[in-house]
This record gives C-alpha cells, sequence and structure tokens, in this order.
C-alpha cells in the first residue's frame, strides 16, 4: 500500500496516541466510539485528542490515514528482501494481505461505512495497484513472467482490489480481505507465468 499524503508534524507524545488510537479502533472499530468513550479508553482528556484533529469525524480519518502511512516502509521492506522477479508479485500482495490481517471486520465495515475513510482507503488501493503494476512490468522485462500489457493486469488487479476493500468478497465468500489477497497473489503469479513453468 502506498500513500503520498504529508505527515503532519506531532509530537512523540501525540504520535503514541495516535499509535494506541490506530490499534484501538482496528480491533474494535469506531462508529459506536465517542470522544469521551476514546478518552477513557485511552486514559487521556479530550483536549488531548483534540490536539490531534478538531471532531471525531476528522480523528478517524487520521486514524486511517496514520494506518496506510505506516504500511509502505513495512510492505516495501518485504518486497526489497525479494530479488526473483517471479515472487515480486506474490510478495508484494502476500505483504498487504498481512497487514491488513489484524483489522477486524467491525472497522472495515466502519471505514466502508463512512465516506471520508473510504476514500482513504480507495486512494490507497489505487496506489497499490499502481505499484503492482511497476513490479509486474519488472518482471516482464527481466523474462519471469510472459509478455502481457502491465497496466491491463494491474487494473485487474486494482478492480478485485477494489472488491476486496467493498467487502464483496467477505459477503459472498466469508473470506477476509487478507485472505483474499492471498488468493489473488496465487492467481496473478500462475496466470502471467510461462507457459513453460505452468
Amino acid at each position: 500500500m502506498t500513500t503520498t499524503a504529508p505527515r503532519r508534524r506531532r509530537t512523540a507524545r501525540q504520535q503514541d496516541l495516535l499509535d494506541r488510537l490506530v490499534a484501538l479502533l482496528a480491533a474494535e472499530g469506531f462508529a459506536d466510539f465517542t470522544l469521551d468513550d476514546l478518552a477513557t479508553r485511552l486514559r487521556c482528556s479530550k483536549t488531548t485528542l483534540y490536539a490531534l484533529a478538531s471532531s471525531k469525524q476528522e480523528l478517524v480519518v487520521e486514524v486511517v490515514k496514520e494506518y496506510f502511512r505506516q504500511s509502505v516502509p513495512v510492505v516495501e521492506a518485504r518486497l526489497a528482501q525479494v530479488s526473483d522477479p517471479a515472487q515480486r508479485v506474490t510478495a508484494y500482495l502476500e505483504a498487504v494481505a498481512d497487514y491488513l490481517r489484524p483489522l477486524s471486520r467491525d472497522f472495515l465495515d466502519d471505514l466502508l461505512a463512512f465516506g471520508p475513510t473510504a476514500e482513504v482507503y480507495r486512494r490507497n488501493t489505487v496506489a497499490a495497484a499502481a505499484r503492482i503494476r511497476e513490479v509486474i512490468a519488472q518482471g516482464i522485462e527481466a523474462g519471469a513472467f510472459r509478455s502481457v500489457n502491465a497496466a491491463f493486469v494491474a487494473e485487474m488487479v486494482a478492480a478485485t482490489m477494489i472488491e476486496i476493500q467493498r467487502g464483496e468478497m467477505f459477503a459472498r465468500l466469508e473470506m477476509t480481505d487478507a485472505e483474499a489477497y492471498a488468493e489473488l497473489a496465487s492467481l496473478v503469479v500462475h496466470a502471467l507465468a510461462p507457459a513453460a513453468r505452468r
């Protein structure tokens, strides 16, 4: 996952609070929490929360942005560990899947039901698809994949990622987002493999 949103300057205490808030909401969702609830759970004042954002709505958007902002170095580090061009697509999508795995269904449902957070997820999905296109193109150039239109394949991957994002996979197949990403990785790699390797 990739995001280009600039990072706000925060004190170490604010960053620690935001990290704890990310962990709490990722585990339990956010629709049913009030700012009073969050202040109680995090053992801080509402004023401290207002230093992060001016309303609950802005705060949850900041939490979602932070979650995906933190994903970039984690996912890219996993990708950097893999030199085999044929395995880099799998490495990338599996890293995304592993990063999403801790997210509760409540969090994902709340994220998708609230327009501003759904848009953050959509932007990150689009950026991830662009990264996949680069990885596929590198694999084609290295001869690890058969010659295909990398942009087209990336668009198909993006379409599936958006379906995953919407919760459609979960609704129809009872798969988590992470499981769906793992299956997508397997499908893409096998579809792109040269005939001799199938």
